[in-house]
């Protein structure tokens, strides 16, 4: 199978049609075609379905569809490495972030970053931290912005001074909006929104000491700035940190801190022992320069 066959197939899906993804390959339809059938009858599955209307991806092919993404995504980024190294320091820095309070001191480093290389761009990634560890792990993020608990054994890593203080989002007419802190047996009664990642969600159940079947929970959300919308809609009060951006989002919500207090850090780390792009390489220099004059 070549990167070249990869690129047709990615072509016809973003198409959903053969004529129309030959002539931006600048191929013949005939040889598209002839291509994506010998591509399936290599796999040994049926990856597009063929109607008047244009192309079907079946669920093999969506699949296909995003390994295949990744594998020329990444070949491209391999591409674009070799060429930085014999020009002047250019090219592109992969971030995945959380959302966090470590994102203002991430977006300092950045600004001080590009005032040294100029020509050195950078592609951000909104996700959530398992996302970010995978695509990390395959070659397509270079740094992630990641909240603990981290698992660093595969990764070199800051762990950023300022710390970010877990509590609950809520709107401003709800009956708790008044309190200096929440403690747990204030909170259970209401429905709650809580974070999908499981580690985060275990620490939180904990702190409640309850179980899932004993809590009303309408909602569990990925990036907060989506649940923000459904608080202020007031489907329920949302379990978040301090430092995210999303909570000074509307004048109805007031964020209050949990009791006994819970607190976490921001962290960026990189894979241990990889070859970084020479962009890259200078990003995590400055990195660890931001490290020596916090210690």
């Amino acid at each position: 199978m070549e990167l070249r066959t990869l690129r047709y197939f990615l072509a016809a899906a973003q198409e959903e049609n053969i004529t129309r993804a030959a002539d931006i390959l600048h191929i013949t339809q005939p040889t598209l075609s002839r291509q994506m059938m010998d591509l399936e009858r290599e796999l040994g599955t049926t990856l597009m379905l063929r109607g008047k209307n244009g192309l079907t991806l079946t669920d093999e092919g969506l699949f296909f569809r995003q390994r295949a993404e990744e594998i020329v995504e990444l070949a491209d980024r391999l591409e674009q490495a070799f060429a930085e190294r014999n020009a002047e320091i250019s090219g592109t820095v992969v971030i995945g972030a959380t959302e966090a309070v470590g994102s203002r001191l991430l977006a300092r480093l950045m600004k001080r970053f590009s005032e040294k290389y100029p020509l050195v761009q950078f592609h951000m990634y909104n996700e959530m931290a398992d996302d970010i560890k995978d695509r990390m792990d395959k070659g397509l993020i270079d740094v992630g912005l990641l909240l603990e608990p981290v698992d660093t054994v595969k990764y070199d890593y800051v762990r950023l001074s300022q710390k970010e203080t877990w509590g609950v989002l809520m709107r401003d007419d709800h009956p708790l909006v008044g309190q200096d802190f929440i403690a747990p047996e204030e909170v259970v009664k209401y429905p709650l929104i809580l974070p999908l990642r499981e580690r985060v969600r275990a620490e939180i159940l904990n702190w409640l000491k309850c179980e899932e079947k004993d809590l009303s929970i309408p909602l569990s959300y990925t990036l907060l700035s989506n649940a923000v919308l459904l608080v202020e809609e007031g489907l329920g009060c949302a379990f978040c940190l301090d430092g995210a951006l999303a909570i000074h989002s509307s004048p109805r919500l007031r964020f209050i801190p949990i009791r006994p207090e819970h607190t976490t850090r921001s962290v960026l780390v990189w894979k241990k022992n990889h070859l970084f792009s020479p962009a890259t390489s200078l990003f995590i220099q400055e990195i660890n320069m931001m490290r020596a004059n916090m210690e």
